[in-house]
């Protein structure tokens, strides 16, 4: 018995986004500030094309399947199945880079993070259903943009500039809107269809809800901190002088 299409998408994709990550210094070169850690700014940039790439997939999917959005469970396309099968991919591919550049306890919020959504997801792309459901939570990563062009800015020391201060503001706009109202969304989703899906699965999203909403709600007051409150207190002490 062959290969399901599935799994040959997720295993092409890893290798594609393996190699786009080998191959990223001769195309985004960087600058002196990010010498010393390469491999951060390779996986930065890597992470930075999953993010443009599954995000475009997944709002086109909805555009161009509107009956997915009715029925999340059992309605996809084949090129739906196809965007969260290349996610798999990613994922799996960033996992393996973070284990081992990164010491894990530098790196164990990220692992934890990446193995509920492979999980999740290649329960979906194997069963074939729930495509739907995965592809709202790849609206995610329509943020995932500015917050990856945020960590490049920050590795090129570009942190006082104007193209800073914009990306802030949009990131943290596209937080609530494409990050922290989903993740609601999908939760209440799963509530309200509870009678619709078996309870293995049922556990599955909602540990893996219950996991991901607290984890996002920590990183958005991070970025409020560093971006906002940070800076505004820093403004004031100078009027103060």
């Amino acid at each position: 018995m062959g290969l399901s299409p599935g799994l040959l998408l997720i295993g092409g994709s890893f290798a594609a986004f393996r190699l786009l990550n080998r191959g990223l210094e001769r195309l985004v070169p960087p600058p002196r500030p990010a010498l010393r850690n390469r491999w951060k700014w390779r996986n930065i940039w890597t992470s930075f094309a999953h993010s443009l790439l599954s995000g475009a997939g997944a709002l086109q999917g909805f555009l161009s399947h509107p009956q997915m959005a009715e029925d999340l469970i059992g309605t996809h396309s084949p090129a739906a199945h196809g965007v969260v099968s290349v996610s798999i991919g990613y994922f799996l591919q960033d996992f393996v880079d973070m284990l081992y550049n990164q010491k894990l306890h530098q790196s164990w919020e990220l692992l934890f993070h990446h193995s509920v959504v492979i999980i999740c997801f290649s329960v979906a792309v194997l069963v074939h259903q729930y495509i739907g459901f995965a592809l709202v939570a790849l609206l995610v990563e329509i943020n995932s943009i500015f917050l990856h062009l945020r960590q490049i800015l920050l590795m090129a020391n570009l942190l006082h500039t104007t193209c800073y201060r914009l990306n802030s503001i949009i990131n943290l706009g596209t937080y609530v809107v494409f990050r922290i109202t989903t993740l609601a969304w999908m939760t209440r989703w799963l509530v309200l269809n509870r009678e619709n899906i078996p309870l293995a699965t049922y556990t599955v999203g909602t540990v893996g809800m219950a996991i991901m909403t607290p984890m996002n709600i920590i990183l958005f007051y991070r970025l409020l901190r560093s971006d906002f409150l940070k800076s505004s207190r820093e403004a004031w002490q100078e009027k103060e002088k």
